[in-house]
C-alpha cells in the first residue's frame, strides 16, 4: 500500500506541474500567486485521489505509459491556461504526448516481428513414444468439476461458498486436480473472513472421489477490498506487469499458495514476455517475487496458460509480420481453441514435468489437417514445435472431435480434452468422451494419420490395448520401428488368457515355441474359442515385444 501511495503522490505532483500556470505577471497585492498556490494544491489532491482510486479499483499497473490519455488532457489544459514562454513549452509537451499516443496505439502494426521473436520455438519432428506402463493424466476437467460439486457437502458452512477454478498439478508424485473453495458473495465474505480449503481429485483415475482438504485461506480471488488476492498483489507490487489469472498451487505438505505470472511488454504496452511469478501465501498474504528459473520445486505452472496461449498466437500468426497475418497469410498457422485451460491443455511427460499442448491448423476454412503442435514447459516457458512426419497428413483436434461426435451421434456424446500422443510410434489422439450431463463414458483413441483406425474403452489402459491390436490390423508396427516384419508361426497352445476390453475380447496365449501372442476377437472372431492344447497357425508382427501382435490366426479343427 505504501508503494501505491508514493506512486500516486508522484503522479499527482506531475499533474499539478503540467496543469498549473507557473509563470504569471507580478501583482502588487500578491493575490495571483495565492490563487495559483491553491490551484496547484487542489490539482495535487484531486490527482492523488484519482490515481489511488483508479489503481485500487482497476488493479492496473503504475507505469507512466499507462497514463498517456491523462497526459494529453493535462498538457492541453496546461497550454490553454499558461501564457508566454510557458504556453509554448506546454504546447510542445502536448504535441509530444500526441506522439506517445500514436506510438502506443500503433504498436501492434510494427512490433509483430518482436512478438514472433519472443515466442520463437525450436523445431523437432516427433515426440518420443509413450510408455504404456504409465497412465496419462486423462480425466477431463468437466467431469472432475461435476464430481467435486456433488461432494460439496464436505465443506463446512456450505452455503457460504462455491467451487473455484479447477487446474491440474503434481502433488507428492501424483497427478491431481485442485479446486479452491471460494466465497459466493460479498456478505458471505464479510461473515466468513477466510475460506476453509480446497478439493483434490486424481487426474488419472476417474473412479477416484474428490477429497476436501482443510486449509484456511484469507487471500483468495473471491474476497473483497484488501483481501482480494489480485488487489493484494497489486498493492504490494504496483509496478509489475501481470498477464493471466492467478493460480492455486499446493506444496507436498498440502499448504496452498497462489501464483501469478509477471513479465515485460514487448513494446509500447503491447505484447507480453513472461519473466517470473509472484508467490503468495494464501493465509498470511506474504508475497515474494521469483524469477522463472528460481521457482520452488512444487510449482508446476509458473507460466500461466493465458501467457502460453498468447505466445502460441504470436508464433503462429506473425511468422512474416503483421500484414501477412491479415492478408497473404503465408506460412500462417492458427493455434486451436480446444484446450481445457485458455485454449491449451496441460499434460505431463515421463519425468513428471508439466507441459501445455496446442495443435496448429491451417487458416483456410474447411481444412482439418494439422500443421504441427507445440509443447511448452509450464515451469520455464521453453517451447518446442513439432512438425510431425512431413510425409503424412495429420488430422487436427477439431477433426478428431468431429469423428467422436459422429461415432456417438445417437447417444449425443462429445469429446473433451483432445491430446496428441505418440502411442507405439503412431501419432494418436487420446480424448475423453462425455455424455450430455458431463459424465465420463469412455476414452477414444484415433490415429492422426489414419483416422479409420480408432478404438474406445472405459479406461486409457484398456483403450491402449485395443489400439495396439488395431494398429497391427491396419498394417502399422506398434513400436514405431520400420524394420518390424511379418512372420509365420505354428505350434501347440500351452496357456490362454481372455480379457474383455470395450466391445471385444483380447486373447493372450503362450505357444509351444516359447513366444507369447496377442489377438483381438475383432480381428479374428473365432479366437474366443481358443483353448489349451489347440494346434494353431498364425502370422504376426515381429516387433520384439513380450506379447507379439497376431494378424491372422487359424485354429486347426475349427477352420
Amino acid at each position: 500500500m505504501t508503494k501505491l501511495l508514493i506512486a500516486s503522490a508522484v503522479i499527482a505532483l506531475i499533474a499539478s506541474l503540467l496543469l498549473t500556470p507557473l509563470i504569471t505577471k507580478k501583482r502588487e497585492d500578491g493575490k495571483s500567486k495565492k490563487v495559483i498556490g491553491y490551484f496547484f494544491i487542489g490539482v495535487f489532491v484531486l490527482g492523488f485521489l484519482a490515481t489511488g482510486i483508479t489503481v485500487y479499483v482497476t488493479k492496473m499497473d503504475v507505469n507512466w505509459l499507462a497514463f498517456w490519455p491523462a497526459v494529453i488532457l493535462l498538457t492541453l489544459g496546461g497550454a490553454f491556461l499558461a501564457s508566454g514562454i510557458e504556453r509554448k513549452v506546454k504546447g510542445v509537451l502536448f504535441l509530444a504526448s500526441l506522439g506517445v499516443a500514436i506510438y502506443v496505439l500503433s504498436a501492434p502494426l510494427w512490433n509483430a516481428n518482436n512478438k514472433f521473436t519472443s515466442a520463437e520455438m525450436k523445431e523437432e519432428v516427433e515426440i518420443k513414444p509413450f510408455d504404456e506402463t504409465q497412465t496419462p493424466a486423462s480425466v477431463p476437467p468437466k467431469f472432475v468439476r461435476n464430481k467435486m460439486k456433488k461432494a460439496f457437502g464436505q465443506v463446512p458452512n456450505t452455503s457460504y461458498y462455491e467451487l473455484g477454478r479447477l487446474q491440474i498439478q503434481k502433488v507428492n508424485g501424483e497427478y491431481v486436480y485442485i479446486a479452491p473453495v471460494e466465497f459466493s458473495g460479498f456478505f458471505k465474505w464479510m461473515n466468513g473472513g477466510s475460506t476453509p480449503g480446497y478439493f483434490m481429485m486424481s487426474a488419472t483415475d476417474s473412479a477416484d472421489n474428490p477429497k476436501f482438504v482443510e486449509q484456511a485461506m484469507k487471500y483468495v480471488p473471491s474476497a473483497y477490498l484488501n483481501s482480494n488476492l489480485e488487489r493484494h498483489i497489486r498493492l504490494q507490487h504496483p509496478f509489475l506487469i501481470f498477464y493471466g489469472d492467478v493460480q492455486l498451487e499446493v506444496d507436498d505438505d498440502g499448504k496452498p499458495y497462489y501464483i501469478r505470472s509477471y513479465g515485460e511488454f514487448v513494446s509500447a504496452r503491447n505484447g507480453f514476455d513472461v519473466k517470473g511469478i509472484v508467490l503468495v501465501d494464501a493465509l498470511t498474504g506474504k508475497s515474494e517475487v521469483v524469477k522463472l528459473e528460481d521457482a520452488p520445486e512444487f510449482i508446476d505452472g509458473a507460466v500461466s496458460p493465458e501467457t502460453v496461449s498468447l505466445q502460441n498466437s504470436y508464433f503462429g500468426n506473425y511468422v512474416h509480420g503483421f500484414w501477412n497475418s491479415k492478408f497473404g497469410k503465408k506460412d500462417v498457422k492458427l493455434p486451436s481453441d480446444e484446450g481445457t485451460e485458455s485454449n491449451v491443455s496441460p499434460i505431463f511427460d515421463e519425468e513428471g514435468d508439466m507441459y501445455y499442448f496446442t495443435d496448429f491448423t491451417s487458416p483456410k476454412e474447411g481444412v482439418d489437417s494439422m500443421l504441427g503442435y507445440s509443447l511448452t514447459n509450464a515451469r520455464t516457458g521453453q517451447a518446442t514445435y513439432y512438425t510431425g512426419n512431413l510425409d503424412s497428413s495429420y488430422m487436427d483436434s477439431q477433426g478428431n472431435l468431429q469423428i467422436i461426435e459422429k461415432k456417438f451421434i445417437e447417444k449425443k456424446w462429445s469429446g473433451e480434452m483432445p491430446v496428441l500422443y505418440n502411442f507405439y510410434g503412431e501419432a494418436s489422439w487420446l480424448t475423453a468422451v462425455l455424455d450430455s450431463n458431463g459424465f465420463l463414458q469412455n476414452y477414444f483413441i484415433v490415429s492422426a494419420a489414419n483416422p479409420e483406425i480408432s478404438v474406445f474403452a472405459t479406461t486409457p489402459k484398456e483403450a491402449l490395448k485395443l489400439y495396439k491390436t488395431a494398429l497391427s490390423r491396419g498394417g502399422n508396427t506398434v513400436d514405431g520401428s520400420s524394420n518390424a516384419t511379418e512372420k509365420n508361426a505354428s505350434g501347440k497352445v500351452l496357456r490362454v488368457y481372455k480379457e474383455r476390453l470395450g466391445d471385444f475380447t483380447i486373447v493372450s496365449f503362450l505357444l509351444s515355441n516359447g513366444e507369447n501372442y496377442l489377438v483381438s476377437a475383432e480381428t479374428e472372431p473365432l479366437s474366443i474359442y481358443l483353448q489349451e492344447g489347440d494346434e494353431v497357425v498364425l502370422t504376426y508382427g515381429d516387433t520384439g515385444e513380450q506379447f507379439l501382435p497376431v494378424r491372422t490366426l487359424i485354429i486347426k479343427g475349427l477352420q
